[in-house]
């Protein structure tokens, strides 16, 4: 079976998804009534959720794809993203803050590691099709 690159309107709702939940988040960090170092420990949350996040993705793929993942950095990539969801969640759980602006953070936070997974998803996915017809070119 032939692979066909990402279709260009999925490419374009796994963008979305992540400029849309990342900026959502931020936006709502920076209006926000609450001190700078809790703003700062939202912040580092997200940075960490996302790296996390495409951690997870790309040790996935390369298991599947039967490239070698060391156990300790497939382990510490599932282990990252659920500590940083636990984080923003005891987080949340002690802001003093209304409970629709701590659903606000927790869709803001879900919605750009979906993001984030699925644009990781998409580059791979594309980068292999590519090598792939690169690969049969120069055999041609």
């Amino acid at each position: 079976m032939k692979k066909e690159k990402t279709s260009l309107a999925f490419g374009f709702a796994s963008w979305a998804a992540l400029l849309l939940g990342m900026a959502g988040f931020l936006v709502g960090l920076w209006r926000a009534e609450m001190l700078l170092s809790e703003k700062g420990y939202y912040f580092t949350i997200l940075l960490y959720g996302l790296f996390s996040a495409v951690a997870v993705q790309k040790s996935v793929r390369d298991r599947i794809d039967g490239i070698p993942v060391s156990d300790i950095f497939y382990g510490i990539s599932w282990a990252s993203i659920v500590i940083s969801i636990v984080l923003l969640a005891i987080g949340l759980i002690n802001a003093e803050i209304l409970p629709s602006e701590k659903g606000f953070y927790a869709f803001g936070f879900i919605l750009a590691l979906f993001g984030a997974i699925s644009v990781q998803k998409n580059t791979r996915d594309n980068a292999d099709i590519e090598n792939k017809r690169e690969t049969q070119n120069s055999e041609s």
